[in-house]
């Protein structure tokens, strides 16, 4: 069956953080529920709807951001408490309102999620995590990396209790008491959690996790070992989960998964026969989806998915129709139910606009003060700045709680801006080249200065690195059978000093030092696939990578940093021989694709001045016929990539430069004649001048 859902906008609070809107328990299946939601500015609201009109149950005084909101309440009983993290504390409010918790953690960075089970509280700062039981502290955990979720698994079902962190390093930690049981490893940096079916499933095992990168899987956490059920790879390149939830919109007795994304994506999936989930449903909303909930709000009878989007709406997709089949007296009720909303919208506009008027009278009033300060407004910035692995570019992405006026993009290294499907602003360049591209080696800022459209002009500024090995990620595994080249440093410096090299030189790695002694971390490169292994402890680490231009980067760069620093490296390297042919193999299908790409959109016009003269294509090889046909198609993959042959050209060249370089011989000389070869490209022809320059 086709599900159609309508859209309704409830009302809007302030900016909102990730999972901090929910819905109260209703009294009785398909009843009316209240939504109760948490923003930036601190309050806390509960709301009804009543005749298409937000009534307000209780709203509290500005506060600390809330960073969470979780219901909670005695096991097995309606969770009907309402819990916030603001800063370092919790508090905890009745559903009429009343608060009846303050507790101060006394932790020394905010609460960034947080997990409520009976009289178990569990929460995570950045890299820290605490239980606590009756507000007394039980047990706590240093992570390795940032802490992105928590959730526990439900303890009504289980004889145990089994707290599970959602780690920035593609990590899901089992924990048991203040310990790791096991780690689980996930295809990309897990953001959100949630117990399948809410409950976690036929077992109470199940556990769902949502990706930055917009991957979704189901893992169930056994007391020995993770079982992965299935994972949903993000095929469309949506954007990374936000929130996840189970409720049976589609009405068919099975609860279905719904998803939002940070694009504002919003998506529903139906299992099928055998329990793999199936989308069914996904509307594009025009902001990011903080939280997601199934219910019913609107109206009794007509179950929905409640969402709260970055700005603060409140939105509901009903499965109550628009246009109501009805008899003369009923149009005539719902004529008049229009009429006084229009005028009750008409009377809130005009008091809109008067208090604009007023508040512009007072601005204008203080900014002419003698004694005014700089009165200009703040707004909030939500950015992320991500690798994408399948085209090896970065996505900045910006979200701003207004409309945004113009993005100023500045770099002091040489980057190409790709254009993306769901980018609606226009773009002009100024004399220097830009995108968000970048090549390996060069490494700096890249800087947004965002202004939004509002009075007075104001502006903000954004930074993001650019590292030197920016394109490579974190992975957990890597071929131990590949040819490796080995860079070694050894010196008196200390195991803070060589972990904050290896953050300036890759992504992906804790700004806080791991705990230990030594820390191995291992990387790929989303261009080429080579790798990278680091090992490194105080006095010493030890590089390895199949690639020689990446050793190469990786020893000019420490050898730059240590002496910054005036420490003085010793460095030696191992080259393989063997590795320069192994990089070129892996180099030889992208370059050959690029080349025979820019090969067939040559031949385009020429084919269709030809197909125009002939009137048809008949007479036409059948390879020819084909790039007419796919023409669009061919030109948008060109379009889409313009500086990726040129990127491999670099790649190659550099290869070249790097082999020879560690034998102590410049070839730069050289250079113009392996170009030669390159325009009339041959891998075997290619290797044999590696071998024989």
């Amino acid at each position: 069956m086709d599900l159609n859902l309508n859209r309704a906008d409830y009302l809007q609070v302030g900016v909102t953080s990730q999972k901090t809107m929910k819905l109260l328990p209703a009294s009785r299946r398909r009843a009316t529920q209240k939504v109760v939601v948490g923003d930036h500015d601190g309050v806390v609201m509960c709301f009804g709807m009543k005749k298409g009109e937000a009534v307000t149950v209780f709203k509290t005084l500005p506060g600390q951001k809330i960073a969470r909101l979780e219901l909670g309440g005695v096991l097995n009983t309606p969770q009907e408490k309402v819990f916030v993290a603001a800063g370092s504390e919790i508090r905890g409010f009745t559903k009429r309102g009343k608060q009846f918790l303050s507790f101060e953690t006394n932790l020394t960075e905010s609460i960034k999620a947080m997990h409520i089970s009976g009289s178990d509280l569990f929460l995570s700062a950045s890299y820290i995590y605490n239980h606590y039981c009756d507000c007394k502290d039980q047990h706590y955990y240093l992570s390795g990396d940032k802490i992105n979720d928590i959730i526990c698994l439900p303890v009504e079902r289980l004889p145990r209790i089994t707290p599970v962190l959602a780690c920035q390093d593609r990590v899901l930690r089992v924990l048991q008491g203040s310990d790791v049981m096991y780690e689980i490893e996930v295809p990309g940096p897990p953001t959100v959690l949630a117990l399948h079916n809410g409950n976690g499933g036929d077992s109470g095992e199940d556990l769902m996790f949502g990706t930055s990168d917009g991957k979704l899987g189901l893992i169930q956490i056994t007391t020995s070992k993770p079982i992965h059920k299935w994972e949903i790879r993000n095929e469309k390149k949506r954007g990374g989960i936000l929130c996840v939830d189970n409720f049976d919109i589609v009405g068919d007795g099975v609860k279905d998964l719904l998803v939002g994304r940070d694009d504002g994506m919003v998506e529903v999936y139906s299992f099928d026969n055998a329990n793999e989930p199936v989308l069914r449903f996904d509307q594009a909303l025009s902001e990011s989806v903080t939280s997601i909930q199934g219910g019913c709000v609107g109206k009794d009878g007509y179950d929905e998915i409640v969402v709260s989007t970055y700005s603060g709406w409140v939105t509901g997709l009903t499965t109550e129709p628009i246009h109501k089949e009805s008899g003369p007296g009923e149009e005539l009720k719902i004529n008049q139910e229009m009429q006084n909303k229009i005028s009750s919208l008409r009377s809130e506009l005009e008091h809109l606009q008067l208090k604009v008027l007023q508040e512009r009278e007072k601005y204008q009033q203080s900014s002419q003060s003698s004694k005014a300060k700089s009165a200009v407004p703040s707004f909030s910035i939500n950015d992320k700045f991500t690798l994408n692995k399948d085209d090896a570019s970065y996505s900045l992405t910006l979200e701003v709680q207004t409309a945004i006026d113009n993005v100023l993009i500045q770099s002091d290294v040489p980057i190409d801006l790709l254009d993306v499907d769901k980018n609606s602003a226009v773009v002009s360049f100024s004399s220097c080249d830009s995108e968000i591209r970048s090549i390996e080696g060069q490494y700096g800022t890249l800087q947004a200065y965002v202004t939004p459209r509002i009075q007075p002009k104001t502006c903000q500024v954004r930074q993001y690195l650019i590292k030197p090995l920016s394109l490579h990620q974190r992975t957990h595994v890597i071929d131990h059978d590949r040819p490796m080249n080995t860079l070694t440093l050894t010196g008196q410096f200390s195991f803070a000093e060589v972990h904050s090299w290896v953050v300036f030189c890759l992504p992906e790695v804790p700004e806080k030092p791991p705990a230990g002694e030594c820390v191995t971390f291992y990387f790929q490169n989303t261009f080429l696939d080579t790798q990278l292994e680091s090992t490194y402890k105080k006095g010493e680490g030890i590089f390895k990578s199949d690639n020689i231009s990446t050793i190469s980067i990786l020893k000019d760069v420490l050898s730059k940093e240590a002496t910054k620093r005036k420490i003085n490296l010793n460095i030696s390297y191992e080259i393989n021989e063997v590795s320069v042919k192994h990089t070129l193999k892996l180099i030889h299908p992208k370059l050959e694709y690029q080349l025979l790409l820019a090969k067939k959109v040559q031949l385009i016009d020429a084919l269709k001045e030809l197909q125009v003269h002939e009137g048809n294509t008949n007479f036409l090889i059948p390879e020819y016929r084909c790039i007419l046909e796919e023409a669009d198609h061919l030109q948008e993959e060109y379009k889409k990539q313009p500086a990726h042959l040129e990127r491999l050209y670099g790649m190659i060249t550099d290869l070249f430069i790097d082999k020879f370089k560690f034998k102590g011989t410049n070839v730069k000389t050289k250079v113009p004649l392996l170009l030669e070869i390159l325009d009339s490209y041959d891998q075997n022809a290619l290797i044999a001048f590696f071998d024989a320059a």
